[in-house]
C-alpha cells in the first residue's frame, strides 16, 4: 500500500498517512502526496477534508535520513503545509499519537485538531541544531501564542494533548478509545453546515492572519539557513539517529 492513501467519500476528503514502521516520519514522496490530496479542489458535494495516521504515532516529523540530502533552498514541507492551509473548505487533523516536529505542523496547519489524551505535540528541532523556517515558527505564533511558542521551541520537549487542549492551541481532546467517536461528530457537524458559509470563514481566517507575511523576514531567512548547514545541525541529526546525546560546539 502507499505511503499516502487518499480518497473522496462524498462530503469527505480523507488523507491517510500509512508509513507506521517509520512513526510516519515524511520523506519526499509523502509531501508531493499529501500536497497532491490538496490541490485538487473540493467537489460539488465536499465539506470537509480529515487527516489521519496508521499506528502508534501521528507523525514524527521529517525524515531525517532525507533531510541532510535537501536541495538548498527547497522546502517541500512548506509547500505541503501550504496546501493543507490553504485548502478551501476545513480541514480536521484526527491524532491519536504524537506529532512532533513536522508532525506538530501538519497538525496545527489543519483547522481543527482532534486530539487523544495520549497524544503530545512538540518541536525538538533545538535538540537537533535546527530551526524553524519563518512560515514555520509563524504557524506556532497563531496557535500558541508567544509563551507557549517559547516553551515548545527552546525547550523541545513534547507538551501533553491535554494541556494544548487547556491552553486552546488544539480544538478537541478525547480519551483513546472515544477519538473516532468525537472525531466523527466534528466531522458530521462540518459536513452538515453550509459549505458556501465554510468557504468564506476559512478565506476571512486566512487574509486576516496573513499580515505576518508582509513582515521582511529575509535576513531571519538567511540566519535559518545558516543553522541548518552549520557542523551543530549535522552533528544533531546524526545523534538522534544513533540515539545518543549531541555534543554541539556552537558553530
Amino acid at each position: 500500500m502507499t505511503k499516502v492513501a487518499w480518497q473522496i467519500d462524498g462530503a469527505v476528503r480523507s488523507v491517510f498517512l500509512n508509513r507506521p514502521e517509520k512513526r510516519n516520519a515524511l520523506d519526499a514522496e509523502m509531501m508531493a502526496q499529501v500536497q497532491a490530496a490538496f490541490a485538487k479542489p473540493p467537489g460539488e458535494a465536499e465539506r470537509v477534508a480529515v487527516i489521519r495516521a496508521a499506528g502508534p504515532v501521528f507523525c514524527a516529523g521529517l525524515d531525517l535520513n532525507e533531510r541532510s540530502a535537501r536541495p538548498h533552498g527547497a522546502s517541500p514541507i512548506e509547500n505541503m503545509l501550504h496546501a493543507i492551509e490553504h485548502y478551501p473548505l476545513p480541514v480536521v487533523a484526527v491524532v491519536q499519537g504524537d506529532a512532533i516536529a513536522g508532525g506538530n505542523e501538519l497538525a496545527l496547519h489543519c483547522d481543527l485538531v482532534v486530539a487523544s489524551t495520549s497524544a503530545s505535540f512538540g518541536m525538538s528541532l533545538a535538540q537537533i541544531g535546527l530551526a524553524p523556517s519563518w512560515f514555520l515558527a509563524k504557524k506556532l505564533l497563531e496557535a500558541a501564542g508567544p509563551v507557549t511558542t517559547r516553551r515548545i521551541l527552546f525547550l523541545g520537549d513534547p507538551i501533553p494533548a491535554q494541556r494544548l487542549y487547556e491552553l486552546g492551541v488544539i480544538s478537541h481532546i478525547a480519551d483513546p478509545d472515544q477519538l473516532e467517536r468525537v472525531a466523527d461528530g466534528v466531522i458530521e457537524q462540518l459536513s452538515a453546515n453550509a459549505p458556501l458559509s465554510l468557504k468564506v470563514m476559512k478565506a476571512l481566517i486566512l487574509r486576516e492572519m496573513a499580515y505576518r507575511d508582509q513582515i521582511a523576514h529575509e535576513d531571519v531567512d538567511r540566519l535559518v539557513e545558516l543553522v541548518r548547514q552549520s557542523d551543530d545541525a549535522q552533528e544533531g541529526m546524526a545523534a538522534r539517529l544513533a540515539r545518543r546525546r549531541a555534543a554541539f560546539k556552537g558553530r
